[in-house]
């Protein structure tokens, strides 16, 4: 098995949880979004960005402005809606059950496998 496509698809799977925890802080333009994401290694290719906001968008979950900008263009800014922050709830629940599970098992995994080396040594 490869760990790197491991590590990105593990990566994959909570980049939805993410991003909507940085909209949740208030409204956020993409590039900014791509800076955290990158910094906090969770994601590095753009093109996977715009994608995934779209859909989230067309899901109800969150929503855009456009900001005037001195410097250029006009901005667009994300925004959760209503709904969306109540999937963030909902998400931040299964997360926080997932995470209990899989360091749960670790655990276990940790303390079954100290008792046999105890057990070996007798």
């Amino acid at each position: 098995m490869d760990l790197e496509n491991a590590k990105v698809q593990m990566r994959k799977g909570i980049l939805e949880f993410c991003i909507l925890h940085i909209i949740s802080r208030g409204e956020v333009y993409a590039s900014d979004m791509l800076e955290e994401l990158t910094s906090a290694k969770i994601m590095v290719v753009e093109g996977t960005l715009y994608p995934l906001l779209t859909r989230l968008k067309n899901s109800g979950l969150l929503d855009y402005k456009w900001v005037e900008s001195v410097s250029g263009p006009p901005r667009k800014y994300y925004i959760l809606t209503e709904t969306g922050k109540t999937f963030l709830v909902q998400f931040g629940d299964t997360w926080s059950e997932l995470q209990a599970s899989v360091n749960q098992i670790i655990h276990d995994s940790f303390h079954h496998h100290n008792k046999e080396s105890e057990q070996e040594g007798v």
